[in-house]
């Protein structure tokens, strides 16, 4: 069972970086963005046509490349969950979640008995040398459990949802969430900024970080100063249309005037 460095350094108190990918999920792509440095890549299963059968390859790839491969899953449900651990994944990101049951569900989901109820069906090289007790405990060890906080009932309950033994990551779902409180896509707005707050505060109550995707490097390194302990670097598709423009821009400005 391959160790997860991402779970021990936020459980350490320390800061992760990493990137989401939606439309480049290929084999190659966890071995690209670990050479980029992203100390984990979530790969989305909510906004994107992917299904299961297509991730298992992604994800198995992703296992032998040096960055921590998470899962969105598109719902709370338990077959989403766990099949997406088994597919590969060494956690996973629940969107919407509203509730303290719904949180449990989520982190029982995520985890085998005592703790959790997912059934064992790990593939027999992910064993560790003791045994079948050993691989339980490991892999419960092991595995990140995000819940995102991205509506009014999500935000009214996040005490309660912090709070629940087997969330470790507060994540949340900016758009969504600004939408949900009638401000949609409103980052200025000062009820957007009180959610954030709100949000951080029940982290801290709970001893738990909280992450969001960050678009700049000036927006990332405010967010961390704000209180956020788990990044990830933009989303794929926008970092690749932003880099081929600023290199067109800058191939049209060099050659302006040239006659070419």
């Amino acid at each position: 069972m391959r160790e997860n460095p991402v779970k021990r350094r936020l459980d350490a108190g320390e800061i992760v970086f990493g990137t989401m990918v939606m439309e480049f999920a290929t084999p190659a792509v966890a071995r690209i963005t670990a050479a980029a440095g992203a100390e984990f890549t979530l790969f989305d299963l909510e906004h994107t046509a992917y299904g299961i059968e297509h991730m298992r390859n992604v994800l198995a790839a992703a296992r032998a490349a040096d960055t921590v491969p998470l899962l969105r899953v598109p719902d709370a449900a338990y077959d989403l969950i766990a099949r997406g651990l088994d597919a590969g994944a060494l956690g996973v990101m629940v969107p919407v979640v509203e509730s303290a049951d719904e949180a449990r569900l989520v982190a029982e989901s995520a985890r085998f008995p005592p703790v959790g109820r997912r059934g064992f069906g790990l593939l027999r090289d992910e064993w560790e040398p003791e045994g079948v007790t050993a691989t339980i405990e490991k892999a419960n060890a092991e595995t990140l459990v995000i819940v995102q906080i991205e509506s009014a009932a999500g935000l009214e309950a996040v005490d309660e949802i912090a709070a629940v033994d087997g969330v470790d990551v507060l994540w949340i779902g900016h758009f969504d969430l600004t939408a949900s409180l009638g401000i949609a896509g409103d980052f200025a707005h000062p009820r957007y900024h009180e959610s954030i707050d709100r949000v951080l505060a029940a982290g801290a109550r709970a001893g738990k970080p909280v992450g969001m995707v960050c678009n700049t490097v000036q927006e990332g390194v405010a967010l961390v100063e704000r209180g956020f302990r788990i990044l990830a670097y933009a989303i794929d598709v926008y970092l690749y249309e932003d880099a081929v423009r600023a290199g067109l821009d800058g191939l049209r400005t060099s050659l302006a005037g040239r006659g070419t």
